[in-house]
């Protein structure tokens, strides 16, 4: 699988889970998130995508650049429409361009932020990965406090690891 097909493969999963969610359960600040919602997880993953697929003709990614508290965070529906329009951009994106990473390793406001050299297809790897790992938590976050919602059971559950479980 190349990192656009696995993208599809994860943006696809993602409309399919959300399908899953009342938009009530989806706003609901959690106590096991510290107060954010599983809606807040949502907006978190398509941010990486939406700067990424909006930026990488210019050749530099600032993932710290994303907007918070939008409808995407709020509204399972407007997420939905989100990916969707994601995964129609997918066939233009070409795996092989460069990419300058905007890199965020310090909370100090005085620390200088580095350019780290990467690809579009080693990005899209990146947002796969990010995205397994939220979606880990946001099944955490469903089963502590939405027990009735069943989700699917590889939900969150790297390939890597899939592959080692057979």
């Amino acid at each position: 699988m190349t990192p656009k097909e696995g993208t599809r493969f994860i943006l696809q999963q993602l409309t399919e889970v959300l399908s899953l969610i009342p938009e009530k359960a989806y706003a609901q600040p959690l106590e096991i998130f510290n107060g954010s919602s599983i809606g807040q997880h949502f907006r978190h993953i398509y941010n990486f995508y939406e700067i990424l697929f909006a930026n990488w003709q210019k050749g530099i990614i600032d993932y710290a650049a994303r907007q918070r508290e939008t409808q995407v965070e709020k509204s399972p529906h407007a997420a939905t429409l989100g990916l969707k329009q994601l995964i129609t951009q997918l066939t233009g994106l070409n795996e092989d361009s460069p990419l300058q990473i905007l890199s965020d390793f310090s909370s100090e406001q005085s620390e200088e932020r580095r350019l780290v050299s990467s690809t579009l297809g080693r990005e899209l790897a990146y947002a796969f990965d990010h995205t397994i790992h939220h979606l880990a938590i946001i099944k955490i976050g469903i089963k502590t406090a939405f027990p009735t919602i069943t989700l699917p059971e590889n939900l969150g559950v790297a390939p890597s690891t899939l592959r080692t479980l057979q």
